[in-house]
Parts: C-alpha cells; sequence; structure tokens
C-alpha cells in the first residue's frame, strides 16, 4: 500500500496528524484483535507500520531541510519554533538562547507572541517557570552528559506545584498547557530551550514526543554550530575595530566622521586620521586584499607603518605611499592593497592626495558633486616603478571631502561604473538640512546606496567612508 504522506510544514498550522492506520507508528507490540473484531491479516499490520515510519521520516526530512537553509541563529531559532509547534501541535511558542558556558550570545525569541509578551512570561520567577527550570538545571555527577527530560504541564489551572504567577500569565496571555524541551545534546552541551504553549488543555502523544526529540537533535546541532559563526564573526569584528582609531581627532577648520561596516569573515579596510605638525591633518583610507584574522593582522601592520611615514614626510604624499609600497614588498610579499592619503591644511583649505589603486574622493557640496580627478595608479605592492603624481584640490567652504574603501562599491553587487553611478547619485541627494554634519552625510550615502544593509552575497567586504567637511 502507498504512505501517507505529510503535507509540507509552513508554519504552525501545518500540524502533524495522526497517520490513518490499525496500529500505533510507535515501537512496540501491537493490541490484541477482540474475539468480536475480524483478524487482520499480519501482512497488513506491518505495512501499515513501515508507511507510518515512511511518513515520520519524509516529514522530519522536509523540517531539517528547511533548518539547514537558515544561517544565522535569529532565523534558525524562528525556524525550530515553527517546526516544533507543527510536530507537536500547538500554536505558539517561545525559543531561549542561552548557552551554558555563558559566552552569550543570549535571545529570546518568540512565535505569536509579541515582544510584550515575551516580557510578561519573563516575570515569571524563572526557577518555577518550565524554560527556567531546564536552562538551570545542574549537570549530574554521576551522569555529566546526561539530558534534562522534557517539561509537560498539561493544564495550567489545576498542574500542582506552579507558582501563582504562571498561573496569572497563563490566564492574561491565554494559554492552557504547555511543553517545554531543552536545546542540548552530549556533544554541544547545553545551549537553550524551546516552549510551545496550547490553548487548550493538551499534551503531545508519545509519536508526536518522539518526532520533536529527534528534530530538537538535530536542531541543536545546527544551532551549536550557528553558535561558534557568531561568536567568531564578533571576534572578528572585536578585532577589527579594536585596529582602528577609537575616536577621531579635533583639528580646527574642519570637522571628521567616520562610519565602518565589518564584513562577516572580517577584511582588511582601513581608516586613519592624524595631527600633523603646524595644524595639518592626514587622512588615509584603504584596504588588504584578502580576509580574516590575517587580512586584519596585515591591516593594522600596514595602517601603523603609514602612520609613522605620514609624521616624517606627510608633505609629500606619493613619498609616504612609496615607502608603504617597498614596506608592502619586503614584508607581505604574497598580498596587494589599494590605499589614498591626503595631506590636508585645513586652515588654507587645501588638499594634497596621492592614490595607490584607489578609488578617487567624492567632493559634496551646495553647487557641486563630483569626483575628484587623480592619477590612475596600480595597488601597492603591484607596482614596478611609481608614475602617479599627487594631485591637489581647494575645498570650497562648507564642502565635504568623502574617502572611502572598494567595499562601498561591491557592497551593491552592481558593476563597477554603475556603483560609481549610484554614489554619486546618493552623495547628491544629501539634504541641505544634513550637509552640515559630516556625519549625517555619511549615513545618508550608507542608507542610499545600500538601503538593505551589507550585501550577504560579497562575503569578506568592509564598508569605509572617511568624511572631512572643511569650515
Amino acid at each position: 500500500m502507498s504512505a501517507p504522506h505529510l503535507p509540507k510544514v509552513a508554519g504552525i498550522d501545518s500540524a502533524v496528524p495522526a497517520p490513518q492506520q490499525t496500529t500505533s507508528p510507535l515501537p512496540g507490540v501491537p493490541a490484541a484483535a477482540k474475539p468480536s473484531e475480524p483478524l487482520t491479516p499480519p501482512g497488513a499490520l506491518i505495512q501499515d507500520r513501515l508507511a507510518a515510519w515512511v511518513s515520520d521520516l519524509t516529514t522530519l526530512h522536509e523540517l531539517t531541510e528547511r533548518l539547514v537553509r537558515t544561517d544565522t541563529l535569529d532565523e534558525a531559532l524562528h525556524e525550530v519554533l515553527d517546526a516544533g509547534a507543527a510536530l507537536v501541535g500547538a500554536r505558539r511558542g517561545m525559543g531561549v538562547l542561552e548557552p551554558a558556558d555563558g559566552l552569550g550570545p543570549a535571545t529570546t525569541v518568540g512565535l505569536g507572541l509579541a515582544h510584550s509578551d515575551l516580557g510578561i512570561i519573563e516575570t515569571i520567577p524563572r526557577g518555577t517557570s518550565s524554560y527556567g527550570r531546564l536552562l538551570d538545571t545542574r549537570p549530574d555527577p554521576a551522569h555529566p552528559g546526561r539530558i534534562p527530560d522534557p517539561i509537560t504541564i498539561r493544564d495550567v489551572r489545576v498542574e500542582e506545584g506552579l507558582h501563582p504567577r504562571h498561573r496569572e500569565v497563563a490566564a492574561r496571555l491565554g494559554y492552557a498547557a504547555s511543553y517545554a524541551l531543552p536545546l542540548a545534546t552530549k556533544d554541544a552541551g547545553r545551549i537553550g530551550a524551546a516552549v510551545w504553549l496550547y490553548d487548550e488543555p493538551a499534551e503531545p502523544d508519545s509519536r508526536r514526543r518522539h518526532l520533536v526529540g529527534h528534530y530538537s537533535r538535530f536542531a541543536t546541532e545546527h544551532l551549536a554550530r550557528l553558535l561558534q559563526i557568531e561568536r567568531a564573526r564578533a571576534q572578528v569584528s572585536t578585532v577589527a575595530e579594536e585596529l582602528l582609531p577609537s575616536c577621531l581627532p579635533l583639528v580646527p577648520g574642519v570637522r571628521l566622521a567616520a562610519r565602518h561596516r565589518t564584513g562577516p569573515r572580517g577584511g582588511g579596510d582601513w581608516y586613519d586620521a592624524l595631527p600633523l605638525p603646524e595644524g595639518a591633518l592626514g587622512l588615509s583610507v584603504g584596504s588588504v586584499s584578502g580576509s580574516g584574522p590575517t587580512a586584519l593582522a596585515a591591516m593594522g601592520r600596514l595602517r601603523a607603518s603609514l602612520r609613522a611615514y605620514a609624521v616624517m614626510e606627510g608633505e609629500d604624499p606619493v613619498a609616504v605611499l612609496s615607502d608603504l609600497e617597498l614596506l608592502l614588498r619586503l614584508t607581505e610579499p604574497a598580498r596587494s592593497a589599494t590605499a589614498l592619503f591626503a595631506y590636508a591644511e585645513p586652515d588654507q583649505r587645501r588638499i594634497v592626495l596621492a592614490g595607490a589603486g584607489h578609488a578617487p574622493p567624492l567632493i559634496v557640496g551646495e553647487r557641486r558633486t563630483e569626483f575628484v580627478e587623480t592619477s590612475l595608479s596600480a595597488p601597492l605592492g603591484m607596482l614596478s616603478c611609481w608614475e602617479a603624481p599627487s594631485v591637489e584640490l581647494s575645498p570650497e567652504p562648507g564642502e565635504t571631502v568623502l574617502l572611502y574603501t572598494d567595499g562601498l562599491l561591491r557592497r551593491t553587487g552592481e558593476a563597477m561604473d554603475r556603483a560609481f553611478a549610484r554614489l554619486h547619485a546618493a552623495a547628491a541627494s544629501v539634504p541641505r538640512a544634513d550637509r552640515e554634519d559630516p556625519g549625517a552625510i555619511a549615513d545618508h550615502v550608507l542608507r542610499t546606496l545600500l538601503p538593505e544593509g551589507l550585501d550577504t552575497e560579497v562575503d569578506g567586504e568592509d564598508v569605509v567612508l572617511l568624511a572631512a567637511r572643511f569650515e
């Protein structure tokens, strides 16, 4: 006979129905037929049992396929709640991510519950709530890898031992029963808990518990992998931020603002603003090839070296980048980098700049929005000789010079010519009220150029904006 195929689960409405068969799908000996009932042929019992197993395996396969397509913790938690609600036959639920090692991140998400509803649930004393008891269960020294059992409350109104606040919250939110499951495995440890809420007194039968138990073990391993990735991203982002200026200098005649967005793997983009003798200011942006910790380390060394060269010979940007080229060739022969260095004299509104394989700056003002015409040059580490001269420009009072890295253009997902056109249009559309604030200009350009944030299809690309408004 053909196996009854469960419908694909699309949210909590697609609850798993009881299979239409003569015996329970769970392992065990089938009940004997009553004398008054006709005997069922043994072959039919086996077929029904196999049909139920195939149906359950198909359901689990579909749900796990959906889960593995998630790539963030928040998205995965919501998917776990959706699938679990379908498996246990509930309508609402709450997922709590709280790794046992205490290193975070910790978060709470809801299914069919508003943010305020989650806050109300959290007013239940933690030690008496279902999820709190699962999360706070201490390991048994005799069985250190033992996973806590699920907690079932079939009827909140008559369940013994419940805290009065638990009954108050249930009455206020309109749920009558709950089923809580730990998100834990022996290998991954305890990383959280999930609770599903029933509108009426109920509890999942043994078949549903069996299915959601298998699913939760797979989901826990997937969440543990995403947790490791999230922590690695956070560490890379922290290192990148520590390698960049903690604050920008205050220099008379110019106002500065910077924006930095780190990619998932951490790129090697940097910005810098360095006060120089006689009221001058050195501005630089650049990008080291590659991504990850090695690119961050190379970026830190290159930025520190550029600061030293700027102090010694900042009035000649070509000499600064020439020294940086030689350093990169000797110490990082397998890498290349783009860089732009500008020597600014704010009191005279004069800038001398040079670039190596870098995108040209953009001037944003009341009367013009245009790219600075710079000489073409290969990136650092790829030059046979330096031939690109420096360029001098004089911003008008109230104009802002916008320096940026290639990541800003690449994150748009457009071809470079279209990306440059979009950047120009974004800068030209800055509202008049925002043109006096370099930070507001940078924010407007980012929002306009990347309305949905960083394009995840372009991995490893940082975004850097450095805006200098001349008074």
